[in-house]
């Protein structure tokens, strides 16, 4: 299910991160660092980015780098971060796209779950479009709306994939309970949850995500507030071994689990490369005991 090292035949950077297979032994093997689109879009995730052929580029770099797993939502713009990854990596020869539905946008910054099915299923049909795809390799329920029955939403899901509109099945924001709820249904093949070095709310699902083989996909990977800052955690850690906090971030939640898979996201090369060097940096066990412990 899950491999802890790179293979010799990809020297590219993101492979230091090691593979995992989405979905189980069968399942579409990733490297375990991935990117995440939301930051390409205008301000609030609303509208265009000021620079589009910037926000390509990295798009392109990161696959350059061996990065092979790209999250986005029909709600980032909305659609604009879909229409940008066609435009930078159609036909995606080699990647994964993963793509989710489940919520509205009214305006920048404002979010509404809306989870009936038939909106599920016609926002599959409309990211096949966008994303030039016969099936999207993930497809993810961005919320579970809680004005809609739990198993209908779900129910959506596996029809999409029984049609073969969808290879995998994920899940955002849930609790244990939830997935659960959803493997009666459909096969979880990922569950994406804030999470963080200084936000580990969500300790009990990647426990359970770690014990069944279920990918965790942390969104908010590098947000460590006051650990980052001169003198705390992050940044003591990052001075000592020559990185930069965010680097350090990324890498402990490498070594936190064998099924993470963080897909920090930027506009900028620069950072982008940074924090695809997290993929190698070694923290040795006293150096994660510590962080534990400062977050």
């Amino acid at each position: 299910m899950v491999c802890g090292v790179s293979t010799l035949s990809d020297t590219r950077p993101a492979a230091a991160s090691g593979r995992f297979r989405l979905g189980g032994e069968q399942g579409r093997p990733v490297h375990r660092l991935g990117f995440g689109t939301m930051r390409l879009t205008g301000p609030g995730v609303w509208g265009p980015p000021a620079d589009r052929a910037a926000a390509v580029a990295v798009l392109r770099r990161a696959a350059d780098l061996g990065v092979d797993l790209f999250d986005t939502a029909d709600s980032y713009g909305p659609d604009v971060a879909e229409e940008l990854l066609r435009e930078a990596l159609h036909p995606y020869d080699g990647l994964t796209i993963a793509t989710k539905a489940g919520l509205l946008r009214t305006g920048p910054n404002e979010w509404h779950a809306y989870g009936r099915p038939e909106y599920l299923r016609q926002q599959c049909d409309q990211s096949l479009r966008k994303l030039g795809v016969e099936r999207i390799d993930l497809f993810q329920l961005h919320r579970v709306d809680p004005q809609v029955p739990a198993a209908e939403q779900f129910g959506a899901l596996a029809e999409l994939q029984a049609a073969g509109k969808v290879a995998a099945v994920g899940l955002s924001e849930v609790g244990v309970d939830q997935i659960e709820a959803a493997r009666l249904v459909v096969d979880v093949a990922t569950v994406q949850n804030r999470y963080n070095i200084a936000d580990r709310s969500s300790d009990d699902v990647l426990r359970f995500c770690t014990e069944q083989g279920i990918g965790f996909i942390p969104w908010a990977p590098i947000a460590a507030g006051g650990l980052a800052r001169p003198g705390g955690a992050l940044d003591t850690t990052a001075r000592r071994l020559g990185a930069t906090p965010a680097q350090v971030a990324l890498a402990w939640l490498l070594q936190r689990s064998s099924v993470m898979l963080p897909i920090p996201g930027t506009s900028d090369v620069t950072h982008l490369e940074e924090n695809v060097r997290s993929a190698s940096l070694p923290l040795d066990l006293d150096t994660v005991e510590e962080l534990d412990t400062a977050a």
